[in-house]
């Protein structure tokens, strides 16, 4: 059975945060229809997992935002953090790319971990528009409903303390601009480092230098990439 943990107990300071731009009893539609789903479909990640990104990285404590399409959706990949995949799993082509301009960019050796656990720990919000997703059908659930949740959240972090650097990469992680005070916060965005679109901008726009001489400017403490 595929029973979602309910969200105001797993991120209940995301819950406080989002209450003025979402019902949360919409997620119970989500989740009566993931049970459904699940009877004839394998969903991932595992449901435990669904919410990873808000757990590891509350609302007080966002810096950076790295906005993702949805889950990977081949076994074991997912963990519920955008663009992360579990311990040991070989690195999906966006992501390789990913870590290829990060070594470019701060000229240190390429990374071989593809958990990115530890940058939603220093308060790099990871977050997929759609947070499950069918086993081998990409997009499969960006009907569910996720997008309204999680448009929710970019609106709560636009009324947070200013300061918040987002990373959008490709177009529907750019829709979200109109949802951003630039005003307050720092956006930066490039193409999407899929290999169908990294090579338009993605590659030499050096994001992670760009968030941590903001962060700085800011008077904050930079991600350890």
């Amino acid at each position: 059975m595929y029973q979602l943990a309910h969200f105001s107990v797993v991120a209940s300071d995301w819950a406080k945060a989002i209450e003025a731009y979402y019902d949360l009893k919409q997620l119970d539609h989500i989740e009566n229809q993931l049970l459904e789903l699940s009877q004839q479909q394998t969903i991932y990640p595992p449901s435990h997992q669904v919410y990873q990104a808000l757990t590891l990285t509350p609302f007080s404590q966002v810096r950076v935002v790295i906005i993702g399409q949805d889950p990977y959706h081949g076994p074991d990949q997912a963990n519920g953090l955008a663009f992360s995949v579990n311990p040991g799993q070989k690195l999906p082509p966006s992501l390789r790319n990913i870590f290829q301009e990060l070594a470019q960019d701060l000229g240190q050796p390429f990374r071989q971990s593809g958990d990115l656990s530890d940058w939603a720990k220093q308060g790099v919000l990871l977050l997929n528009r759609t947070l499950t997703v069918a086993k081998g059908q990409a997009n499969s659930h960006q009907g569910l409903g996720w997008k309204a949740l999680t448009r929710a959240i970019v609106q709560s972090l636009n009324q947070a303390d200013p300061g918040i650097v987002f990373l959008l990469w490709g177009n529907p992680a750019q829709a979200l601009i109109p949802d951003i005070d630039q005003t307050k916060h720092q956006i930066f965005t490039s193409s999407h480092p899929s290999p169908l679109s990294a090579y338009r901008s993605f590659f030499g726009s050096r994001p992670f230098s760009r968030v941590n001489h903001y962060l700085i400017q800011q008077g904050k403490t930079p991600i350890q990439w």
